[in-house]
């Protein structure tokens, strides 16, 4: 079992959750135009196996891509805004406006990583790191998980 988060937008954060609930992979990656992104995405929801589940943050023409992909696959989806998952992952005065959520869902992100045991070769850009924490509220969404882990709840 392994759930893919994606951050949309032309510049997309990239994350893969195990069915341990613990992140496999996370990256950002630019797509030039949308042609560029609907022929990477076969790739994409290939690169770990045994994909049983997307969210993707975000809306637009770039969602309906998604989607498409998606469901030809046969696989469950869910759509929802970084608002949403902001809710349940960080506190009110650590959400007061995007650039104040973004840093924190950095540092949140960067603990998953730790508690994951995955290390990155270049630095964690917000795109990815608000796929990872989107990722993880998605796997309470779809029943993966039943509660964040200790370590990286509110405290």
């Amino acid at each position: 079992m392994c759930l893919l988060a994606v951050d949309l937008g032309m510049k997309a954060g990239l994350a893969w959750f195990g069915d341990d609930g613990r992140l496999l992979r996370c990256r950002t990656v630019h797509f030039p135009n949308r042609t560029v992104l609907k022929r990477a995405m076969p790739a994409i929801l290939d690169e770990v196996p045994n994909l049983t589940h997307v969210v993707i943050e975000g809306g637009g023409p770039v969602a309906a891509l998604w989607w498409k992909a998606v469901v030809k696959r046969d696989l469950p989806i869910i759509q929802t805004c970084a608002e949403a998952w902001r809710e349940d992952i960080l506190w009110l005065r650590e959400r007061r406006n995007g650039p104040q959520a973004k840093e924190h869902a950095l540092q949140l992100a960067m603990k998953v990583l730790r508690w994951s045991n995955v290390t990155l070769a270049s630095p964690l850009a917000d795109d990815a790191a608000e796929a990872v924490l989107c990722g993880l509220w998605a796997e309470r969404k779809f029943g993966i998980i039943q509660e964040f882990p200790d370590e990286l709840r509110k405290p």
